[in-house]
């Protein structure tokens, strides 16, 4: 057991470090079931990190209110984005001849959000200490954050779909367009569904009080 848990905590940190030969194992050699239980446990701290970083990051850096904080939209905030990449990738790639699978797309980009909870983190408690002149500090590891999110996301890319570095970057850049419109469609559906509901409540109420 103690082995297995070893195991379990290296795999992603052993990919940030080493990408390329990281992302070779998860396709290739790592079990799939394994992989996939190290991908939603990610996702999970992920949720964990974004809700206190909400609720208990310095008021320096923090523009939230912590009265009014909805820990469901921070769970969306983070899901809903990453299924949508996963979705967009997925299909996008089966048009272009990619081999990776939807789990594989999965797994790839939650291995490439590690990056994102080890620096925030940290900074939850250190916000609480940092003077004014010091939060560059933060925004400066935040964008290292962001911008070794997207590198491990281009390699996790390219050794799963099996791509050059080019078809890489444009298979991202349609991703994001795809995504876009997915969102366009999502919003247009709920607002289609929000005037339904409306319509059929002002029907109901006039038909109660003409009755």
């Amino acid at each position: 057991m103690q082995a297995s848990s070893k195991q379990l905590y290296q795999v992603p940190l052993h990919l940030i470090f080493h990408p390329f030969d990281g992302y070779w194992e998860l396709k290739y050699e790592r079990n799939q079931r394994t992989t996939l239980l190290i991908s939603l446990m990610i996702m999970v701290l992920l949720v964990i990190t974004k809700i206190l970083q909400a609720q208990y990051s310095g008021f320096l850096i923090n523009f939230n209110n912590p009265k009014y904080l909805n820990s469901l939209l921070e769970v969306v905030y983070v899901i809903v984005p990453v299924l949508f990449w996963c979705v967009a990738n997925w299909s996008l790639t089966t048009l272009m001849d990619g081999e990776g699978k939807f789990s594989e797309i999965f797994m790839s980009t939650c291995f490439a959000l590690v990056p994102m909870f080890l620096v925030h983190f940290p900074w939850i408690w250190l916000s609480l200490a940092i003077s004014a002149q010091e939060t560059a500090f933060y925004y400066f590891s935040n964008a290292i954050a962001v911008c070794w999110t997207i590198y491990l996301l281009f390699v996790g890319n390219m050794t799963v779909h099996q791509y050059t570095p080019a078809k890489t970057i444009l298979t991202m850049l349609l991703t994001l367009v795809a995504m876009a419109f997915m969102a366009f469609l999502c919003l247009l559906f709920f607002s289609l569904i929000q005037q339904i509901v409306s319509f059929a409540y002002t029907i109901y109420q006039e038909l109660v009080l003409r009755g």
